[in-house]
């Protein structure tokens, strides 16, 4: 996981630029056609946070514990949640919002992940205690 959050990091960082111009130019047609779009706000605070979880992700890669994760699900989590209810006329917010939905699933699954690799050891454990018993009461 330490490679995915470099690299997901890195893309986020890049992104955010993308993001930013693409919104910039969202609010400047939703001002001048008076439509009382927001995609362009929307897509701001998507970027803004893009930039964030992609900070946090590069930062935390080494660390052990619970808590940065969170973190990431929490930014990339509210980005994908913001960029999906508010695309509008700005429809790119929702490839941006799928990013970071993909963010936040793999942050959960890094934290589920120590727990499956626990528990497939200490099935091997017992099925390895259970064959040896077995072939020693079998003598």
């Amino acid at each position: 996981m330490r490679v995915w959050k470099l690299v997901s990091g890195i893309l986020s960082i890049i992104l955010f630029a993308v993001v930013m111009f693409q919104s910039c130019a969202a609010g400047v047609v939703n001002a001048l056609e008076d439509n009382g779009g927001i995609s362009g706000s929307v897509g701001v605070i998507v970027g803004i946070l893009m930039l964030a979880g992609g900070i946090v992700s590069i930062a935390t890669r080494n660390k052990t514990g619970k808590g940065h994760d969170i973190a990431l699900i929490v930014l990339f989590g509210l980005a994908a949640v913001f960029g999906f209810a508010g695309y509008g006329n700005y429809s790119d917010l929702v490839i941006w919002s799928v990013w970071c939905l993909i963010n936040a699933v793999l942050a959960v699954v890094s934290i589920k992940k120590p727990i499956i690799i626990k528990n497939v050891w200490c099935a091997a454990v017992v099925q390895h205690a259970r064959h040896f018993f077995i072939s020693h009461i079998n003598k």
